[in-house]
């Protein structure tokens, strides 16, 4: 028999689509300086604070493999920071009802989570829009992604949810702030849906990786603002956080898990045997990371968010971001056209963006990232305007 190297990829793996932000690339390879609006990471770059531990760690010989679980400097402050932003964590976490794993970023966590807890039989609840790996996440595990249709307002709710959740139902993954819509669940919903999950004996599994990029804080029992958070009215969930898009280490691949330990712990033993730890260096960074105030960061991502609305609100029906760096602009219904066929278009006018079909059952959106300087800014936006009419 001859050799096949089709026949050796199975079937699970071919159900997997390649991204679709892939083609929008694809499609501007040849342009020479394109208007980047597409890249889901920081402009900026990682505090040199950071930089220097990490770099001092790498000189001093720090370079080896860490315990599975993570180094126990990068635990404690991790711990510490929990417990002083949500009160209701500081005895599970210090009794040893919940545990940390710190993880190859959230990337990482959540493959481990979904390994960990679906599988074949199984359904996972997402919103839809959802982020990019989170169906695909699903499909690996062998188990059904069932949709949270959430247009037009992109608000997950529990009364959405509630319909949807079957004998089969294992866990609802929860974001917020969202990629790609930017929008921020509020307060009232994180703790509906902390109430719905617990009621029904799920696992609701809260992606936070924006956390610090909110615009819509509420405030906490220690009285500090933070992100809406359904880890803020139950610690039977997973949550999870990370460095990449807060300090910019979207190359460092640190972040954490925290949680039952009963489900941590089988997180920390597939770690073992597939990512084996994160980085020994970018761990150590981490610990220094947790100390640095990146609110003037923040604050101006606020002000490119504000200046996002201000110019597309006249053209289109864009629904405001609370946080993360994203828009998710409606194509105006009148140019007859699906998203896809507009970044087609965009990018002919030398503007990356992304189809919201990469994200969504639906093709009707786009997604444009305001992580970017304030002159590619305008002159995406600028382009933008011009497309609508």
């Amino acid at each position: 028999m001859p050799f096949d190297p089709e026949s050796f990829v199975t079937e699970r793996v071919r159900a997997i689509d390649a991204s679709g932000i892939r083609r929008v690339f694809d499609l501007a390879a040849d342009l020479e300086d394109p208007i980047n609006l597409s890249i889901g990471q920081p402009h900026f770059d990682v505090p040199e604070a950071v930089k220097e531990e990490a770099i001092a760690a790498i000189r001093k010989g720090f370079n080896r493999y860490t315990v599975t679980q993570g180094t126990r400097e990068l635990k404690e402050r991790v711990a510490e920071s929990l417990s002083g932003e949500l009160p209701n964590w500081d005895a599970p976490l210090r009794d040893g009802d919940n545990e940390i794993l710190v993880t190859s970023g959230v990337s990482g966590g959540l493959l481990l989570a979904l390994l960990t807890c679906a599988g074949p039989g199984d359904e996972v609840l997402l919103p839809d829009p959802y982020f990019v790996m989170y169906r695909h996440l699903v499909t690996l595990t062998g188990a059904t992604a069932v949709y949270v249709d959430t247009y037009p307002d992109f608000q997950l709710t529990a009364e959405r949810v509630a319909p949807l959740i079957t004998p089969r139902t294992r866990m609802l993954l929860f974001s917020s702030p969202s990629n790609p819509t930017g929008v921020v669940v509020t307060d009232a919903s994180c703790h509906a849906l902390a109430e719905l999950a617990e009621a029904h004996g799920l696992l609701l599994v809260s992606d936070e990786i924006y956390d610090e990029f909110c615009y819509e804080k509420v405030p906490r029992a220690s009285g500090a603002m933070h992100a809406p958070s359904p880890a803020a009215y139950g610690s039977q969930l997973l949550l999870l956080r990370g460095f990449s898009k807060t300090y910019a280490m979207t190359g460092w691949r640190l972040g954490y898990a925290a949680g039952p330990r009963p489900i941590v712990d089988q997180m920390t033993k597939l770690q073992q045997y597939t990512f084996v730890c994160a980085p020994s260096m970018a761990q150590l960074g981490g610990v220094v990371a947790l100390d640095q105030d990146m609110s003037g960061m923040v604050e101006q991502y606020r002000i490119r968010r504000d200046r996002v609305i201000e110019r597309l609100s006249g053209a289109y029906q864009v629904t405001r971001p609370g946080g993360a760096f994203y828009a998710f602009p409606e194509v105006p219904p009148h140019l007859g056209l699906t998203a896809s066929r507009f970044v087609e278009q965009a990018v002919q006018r030398g503007l990356l963006i992304i189809p919201g079909s990469v994200f969504s059952n639906r093709d009707t959106h786009f997604r444009i990232s305001y992580a970017c300087d304030d002159e590619m800014l305008e002159k995406g936006l600028a382009v933008l305007v011009e497309l609508a009419t």
